[in-house]
């Protein structure tokens, strides 16, 4: 016997299948709560996220290149939050959105998420909107480094400085006293002695404009758009729903929670990204 809650389930896949299944070319954008079920913390999330369990807010990019406390604070946190952050693994969501590619199913794939999760799980018709945090750029000469390769120059800079973890941004931004951070050594350009920051949009910064002139353009050859765990309150992610609406693409938002976009989507679903994606069949 079927319970009440299989049965919705089972209505839920027909659905989305039902949308995929007509969809040749599909556009597909990703939030944080594609990353919560990997174990990454969400800054919205009712209850669990950020905002709802600490003062501390996300840091603002003006702040950032101004300040070099500031910019101490920050690389400690990161320096200390890092392993752990880096550790995360595609869940069955991520490995299914590369799945579709592969299947030829995924026209293209935007994430909002600097996680590297999409990447991991093989992803490459990709637009990481905001970034990765895996990539370390420098502000004055452009030069790219690997955040894994930072991370052993910061251990030498810092040989006696030990911190432990306490609670973890979804940035892998951690949180440590003032004495703590106080003693740490910033790391600068190997190349040109620059400020390195993390090649991620932060807040107060914007999108570049040739990569959503680039995700508009996908947007518009796409025949229709699945939103996977984004309330899409930033408008950095918003603004290509209102592309899709335009263009009258059918839209199916899978979140659990309201969004910015409920009331333009054929189809919303309250679900975890993870059961319900590796459920739907691409061809």
């Amino acid at each position: 016997q079927t319970s009440d809650q299989e049965r919705w389930t089972g209505g839920k896949v027909k659905e989305l299948q039902r949308f995929i299944t007509l969809s040749k070319k599909l556009l597909v954008m990703t939030g944080a709560g594609i990353s919560t079920e990997s174990g990454i913390p969400d800054y919205r999330s009712e209850k669990v996220g950020l905002y709802a369990r600490t003062d501390q807010r996300p840091i603002q990019h003006g702040d950032f290149v101004r300040s070099a406390p500031i910019r101490q604070q920050y690389w400690a946190r990161n320096f200390v939050g890092w392993p752990h952050f880096s550790s995360h693994q595609p869940n069955p969501a991520h490995w299914a959105l590369s799945n579709w590619e592969k299947l030829g199913k995924l026209h293209w794939l935007v994430t909002q998420n600097v996680d590297a999760l999409h990447t991991k799980a093989g992803s490459q018709r990709l637009t990481e909107l905001h970034g990765c945090m895996h990539r370390v750029l420098c502000l004055n000469c452009g030069e790219q480094t690997p955040r894994g390769v930072l991370q052993e120059r910061i251990k030498l800079l810092n040989p006696t400085w030990n911190a432990e973890a306490q609670g973890l941004a979804p940035d892998g931004d951690v949180f440590l006293s003032e004495e703590q951070v106080q003693s740490f050594q910033v790391p600068s350009c190997v190349r040109c002695g620059g400020l390195l920051k993390p090649d991620v949009v932060f807040f107060g910064d914007t999108v570049n404009p040739d990569k959503v002139n680039f995700v508009h353009r996908r947007v518009k050859e796409a025949d229709s758009l699945l939103v996977v765990g984004s309330s899409l309150q930033v408008y950095s992610g918003y603004r290509f729903i209102l592309t899709a609406r335009e263009k009258k693409l059918p839209i199916a938002i899978l979140n659990i929670g309201p969004t910015r976009s409920d009331n333009l989507a054929c189809l919303k679903l309250n679900s975890r990204c993870g059961e319900l994606l590796p459920l739907i069949d691409p061809h």
